[in-house]
C-alpha cells in the first residue's frame, strides 16, 4: 500500500452530551483497534475531547433544520481537506476488532447499502417521491439511474476535486428536502448528488469495515429534559429561517 492510499481517517458528528460521550468511547475503540489513525470530529464542545489524542475536534453548530444528518457532508468536507480518504462512522457505533491494514479506497464514494433510489423511496417513503423528482428535474439528474446510499457507514476518497462538488450538491439538496419537511433519509440526497456528478457507488472494502463494527442506533433511546426540548425548539426556528435565506441564493425553485 502506498502512502497516499494509507492516508485516511475516520470522522463523525458529536452534537449534544449523549453523542459526545458515545464519540469518546468510539475514539477509545479506534485508538485500540486502529492505532495511528486520526478521528475528525465536529462537535459543539471540542474541549470534551482534550483527553482523546487521536481526535481532531472542531467546533460546530448544527446546520440541519431539525436533525443533523446532512451535516455529515460538512465533517466529510473537513476530513477530506486533510486526508485522501475518510470513513464516516456514526457516533453510536462500537468497534469489535482491528481493521485490516490492506484496505484501499476507490476514488469517489464507497458504501454497502445501495439500491435504486426510486424503488427505495416508493417502498418506504412514497410521500417524498414528488419532491425528489423535482430535485432531479431541476438538476438534470436521471432519477432512474440514481442510487439510495446507506448513511451510517460510508467512505469518500478524493477524486480530482469531484468530491468537493459532490459534497456541495449533497448539502444543497439536503437543504431543499428539509425545507419541504423531509428531515430524515440523507441517503436520498447522497444518491442524487452522486448521480449528478456521475459517481457510481463502489463496495470494495466496505464489508471489511462493517464486519468489525456494531451500530447501536442511539437515536431510538433519546431521552431529553424540558430544557433540552426548549433549546432544540429555539434552535429549530433559527436554523429554519437561516436555511430559507440561503435557499434564496442557491435554489430559486424552492418557492415556485
Amino acid at each position: 500500500m502506498n502512502s497516499e492510499q494509507h492516508n485516511y481517517c475516520f470522522c463523525t458528528l458529536a452534537l449534544r452530551k449523549k453523542y459526545r460521550l458515545l464519540t469518546q468511547q468510539l475514539a477509545s475503540d479506534l485508538a485500540k483497534y486502529s492505532p495511528g489513525k486520526s478521528f475528525v470530529v465536529l462537535t459543539d464542545k471540542p474541549a470534551d475531547f482534550n483527553n482523546s489524542p487521536n481526535v481532531l475536534a472542531f467546533r460546530h453548530n448544527q446546520r440541519g433544520i431539525l436533525h443533523c444528518y446532512h451535516d455529515k457532508s460538512l465533517v466529510m468536507e473537513l476530513a477530506l481537506s486533510r486526508f485522501n480518504a475518510a470513513i464516516y462512522i456514526d457516533a453510536d457505533t462500537t468497534i469489535l476488532s482491528s481493521l485490516p491494514d490492506t484496505l484501499t479506497w476507490k476514488p469517489g464514494i464507497t458504501a454497502g447499502h445501495c439500491e435504486n433510489l426510486v424503488e427505495h423511496v416508493t417502498r418506504y417513503t412514497p410521500e417524498r417521491l414528488a419532491h425528489i423528482q423535482k430535485v432531479a428535474s431541476h438538476l438534470n439528474i436521471k432519477l432512474q439511474d440514481s442510487p439510495y446510499i446507506g448513511e451510517s457507514l460510508f467512505i469518500i476518497a478524493r477524486d480530482e476535486g469531484r468530491e468537493v462538488e459532490y459534497l456541495k450538491y449533497w448539502a444543497k439538496i439536503g437543504r431543499y428536502l428539509e425545507l419541504r419537511g423531509i428531515h430524515a433519509g440523507s441517503g436520498n440526497a447522497m444518491g442524487l448528488a452522486a448521480a449528478k456528478i456521475g459517481w457510481s457507488v463502489a463496495q470494495d472494502g466496505w464489508a471489511e469495515v462493517r464486519n468489525i463494527t456494531k451500530h447501536l442506533d442511539a437515536s431510538y433511546t433519546n431521552k431529553q429534559t424540558s430544557w433540552d426540548l426548549w433549546k432544540r425548539k429555539l434552535g429549530y426556528h433559527y436554523r429554519l429561517n437561516k436555511a430559507r435565506l440561503v435557499a434564496l441564493k442557491d435554489f430559486e425553485f424552492f418557492y415556485r
